[in-house]
């Protein structure tokens, strides 16, 4: 649950972009037949709490603790992909995708009940 909050909260940050930078070119307007059906208007998202942020500092913080591989299930998870999907980029089947995830939340919840701190959002 805590992952899943955090890429959320991820995705709502605003994009990064280069500062000082700005163009004095006049924007470019085009036809609807210019455009051929696609869309430049970007999607209105309400930026994160402050609350959200602290706690998807602290969710980055529980990923250190994982190995690449393992962050990049943990993270792929949270993000909603599907077993499949997460079994075809990791190079396994699906079910040993799933065993690996929580092999790693379990080294999450350790680490966790080392520094004595709660466990009820890890997933």
């Amino acid at each position: 649950m805590r992952f899943a909050d955090a890429a959320e909260t991820s995705r709502r940050l605003p994009a990064v972009r280069v500062q000082g930078y700005l163009s004095t070119w006049p924007r470019v307007v085009r036809e609807q037949w210019e455009a051929l059906g696609r869309r430049e208007e970007t999607p209105m998202r309400f930026p994160p709490s402050p609350q959200d942020i602290d706690r998807l500092l602290q969710a980055m913080q529980w990923v250190q603790w994982l190995q690449v591989e393992q962050r990049h299930l943990v993270w792929m998870r949270a993000q909603r992909y599907g077993w499949q999907e997460i079994g075809k980029r990791l190079g396994c089947d699906r079910t040993t995708a799933w065993r690996r995830r929580q092999r790693a939340l379990g080294r999450v919840a350790e680490q966790l009940n080392c520094c004595g701190t709660s466990l009820a959002f890890i997933e």
